[in-house]
């Protein structure tokens, strides 16, 4: 089961969020607040919550919890969603797939995650002894016009990841397109969740994120990578290298295409007086790259030293010791490649 996580919104969003002037500390008599929220602030104007610490500090974290538990599972996201896309910011990807500065200005700003949008301690009171109490309010109607906002900002980059010709969709490309809309449509579900708790009315979004992921996996399933080996044993070598892409859902080939990993192998014999053992030398060096623009996606490089009593097992030995760093390192290396990697317009 994937790890999920509460996704924590910015409170910077705009700047009427960002301006918000710190309350001093009362004492004095209890608030009517303490005990009953809503009895100061309306809820037909507000979403509150009260918290209670040793410290203020405490108070107002308290406050702010209890209040993103009025959400609940409606904020919820998977980790990697949330961190796709909040690279995806603050790298600038997101800045070419929008149509407007303004569209820009909003997205960029969700890079300061801290809280929920329009989050607001509004008091704080000491009862004078050992406990801080805090209120957080989040005013319904303007909070909810700024995630507005940001949902229609993120379909314009989903409509915009999707516009693409035949040829690009078919290629690694476009896999990588549909793949990043799923995130932006997962962000966008969570924003309109949102908005429903606070006002009852949200934009309509994209189709879910799961719709994009499926399209782009039925693209990488049509995505032949040609595998080329020199000096292979009983393809051993273009065996490990295959199982890499096919846990990605890659067909390989023998057949030449626009994504080709390249290895040469090379074993060598070595000197070692002292010993009646054989010992051999196995280098192992590797590239998959994109022929259409020659550029190296994923270099890979091995080379270990074997030995045994006899030639034979010695080189078995050396095709095993590969085969493994095919399997961990290679596919680390392809897999961290195709987690993060992002659509560039």
């Amino acid at each position: 089961m994937l790890k999920r996580t509460i996704f924590l919104l910015p409170a910077v969003l705009l700047t009427f969020f960002s301006c918000v002037t710190q309350p001093s500390v009362r004492s004095g008599s209890m608030p009517a607040w303490v005990n009953d929220v809503y009895s100061v602030y309306s809820h037909s104007v507000y979403v509150a919550a009260t918290g209670f610490g040793a410290t203020r500090a405490a108070a107002e974290g308290n406050a702010i919890a209890a209040l993103t538990s009025f959400f609940g599972q409606s904020i919820q996201i998977d980790r990697t969603y949330v961190s796709s896309y909040m690279q995806a910011i603050t790298d600038g990807v997101m800045d070419g797939w929008v149509d407007t500065a303004e569209m820009r200005t909003n997205i960029r700003t969700t890079s300061s995650m801290e809280n929920l949008i329009g989050v607001e301690i509004k008091e704080i009171w000491f009862d004078s002894i050992d406990t801080y109490y805090a209120v957080a309010v989040m005013e319904r109607v303007k909070t909810a016009r700024v995630y507005n906002e940001l949902i229609l900002a993120n379909k314009n980059v989903i409509n915009n990841l999707l516009l693409m010709t035949a040829e690009d969709k078919s290629s690694l490309e476009g896999a990588l397109r549909y793949r990043f809309a799923a995130v932006v449509s997962d962000i966008n579900v969570s924003y309109k969740n949102i908005v429903l708790l606070l006002t009852s009315a949200a934009p309509d979004v994209n189709a879910d994120g799961d719709s994009y992921r499926l399209a782009a996996q039925d693209i990488i399933k049509t995505i032949p990578i040609y595998i080329n080996v020199t000096n292979d044993r009983n393809d051993r070598i273009f065996g490990a290298f295959a199982r890499c892409f096919a846990n990605w859902g890659f067909e390989t080939s023998s057949v030449r295409s626009r994504y080709a990993l390249n290895v040469n192998v090379s074993v060598t014999p070595l000197d070692f007086p002292e010993t009646t053992n054989v010992f051999l030398r196995i280098e192992v060096s590797a590239d998959l790259r994109d022929t259409s623009s020659g550029v190296v996606l994923v270099p890979f490089n091995f080379n270990s030293r074997e030995g045994h009593v006899n030639q034979t097992e010695a080189e078995n030995r050396c095709f095993n010791a590969a085969e493994r760093s095919i399997n961990e390192d290679f596919a680390g290396r392809l897999n961290v490649y195709l987690s993060q990697l992002m659509p560039k317009k």
